[in-house]
């Protein structure tokens, strides 16, 4: 596998995007169900504040966070393993 391809593999599996993904969905159900069901009766329940709506915008942009976290700081290369030489590290 190319070092491309395996860096790429590599963030999209990074946990970080995954939860990105996971709050996006649940983001957009919730902000379109805050459109769809915002009744007056809805509402009141709530002490007059549209939750769905709110929870779903707070989600994105939770998201969004989490997709920036995950651009502007991604997995580092593993270290290749050591040689085949028999000394130990010099580490001191």
């Amino acid at each position: 596998m190319s070092e491309k391809a395996s860096s790429a593999a590599a963030s999209l599996f990074d946990l970080r995007t995954v939860i990105a993904i996971l709050f996006a969905f649940y983001g957009v159900v919730l902000t379109i169900m805050g459109f769809v069901t915002a009744t007056p009766e809805n509402t009141a329940k709530s002490g007059g504040l549209n939750l769905n709506l709110w929870t779903g915008i707070g989600m994105l942009i939770l998201a969004a966070i989490f997709i920036v976290w995950a651009r502007a700081k991604p997995l580092g290369a593993d270290e290749p393993p050591p040689g085949d030489d028999d000394r130990p590290p010099t580490h001191h």
